[in-house]
């Protein structure tokens, strides 16, 4: 399996409670899956993809890659293997305002000419800075610098929250072909956007419902 959990548990706790983001999640995903994971605001979903993705480690259980458990990994060698295979595109864009959409591009540290633009419908946006786009051109931009270099999975939290119907469509339609071939996990509240996925999960309470 390319993505695998195994009883995954991510625990938060204060001096007034234990909240259990995760709370025994076992999931594997193949190469080549478009994943979608659906349920309310506070179910974990988003939190299960910092697991998988490895940007959290588990309080409890395993998560790997090709393999390779994170556990087993240091710092460095965790951010690498990130680098390396994932891309991640985020509701709130984390777009560099100083750079041109371009320049923001070739800081996932490839050389991209501006086709990849061109083939989200952005070509137009590629000197333009981040405060002189629309939120759904921001996004495509967003999109391109994830998948630039050829990631073998790409995450995707809540990427078309912010947006209106039209654009979330384009977004969406967008990630799906720039990501043919490798592997998708896209989390949401919409499943009008997961048209298409070979599987969708629903999580609630931190766990899967509905069979998932």
């Amino acid at each position: 399996m390319m993505l695998c959990g195994r009883d995954l548990r991510l625990v938060y706790r204060d001096a007034a409670q234990e909240v259990r983001a995760v709370d025994g999640v076992s999931i594997e995903i193949r190469e080549g899956e478009f994943v979608g994971l659906l349920g309310p605001s506070g179910s974990g979903k988003s939190s299960l993809l910092y697991l998988l993705a490895g940007l959290k480690l588990p309080t409890a259980g395993e998560a790997a890659f090709a393999g390779r458990s994170y556990a087993a990994l240091g710092r460095d060698a965790l951010a690498g293997l990130r680098r390396e295979n994932f891309g991640f595109v985020f509701q709130n864009h984390f777009l560099i305002n100083h750079l041109t959409a371009l320049e923001n591009i070739r800081t996932a540290g490839a050389g991209d000419d501006g086709r990849l633009l061109d083939d989200l419908h952005a070509g137009h946006c590629r000197d333009k800075f981040p405060w002189q786009m629309s939120a759904g051109e921001k996004q495509r931009v967003a999109i391109a610098r994830a998948v630039v270099h050829r990631p073998k999975v790409v995450f995707a939290d809540e990427p078309t929250a912010s947006l209106d119907r039209p654009n979330a469509d384009l977004v969406v339609e967008c990630l799906r072909r720039v990501t043919r071939g490798g592997t998708l996990f896209v989390v949401t509240h919409d499943e009008t956007i997961l048209k298409g996925a070979s599987r969708i999960l629903r999580m609630n309470a931190g766990r899967f419902v509905d069979g998932a």
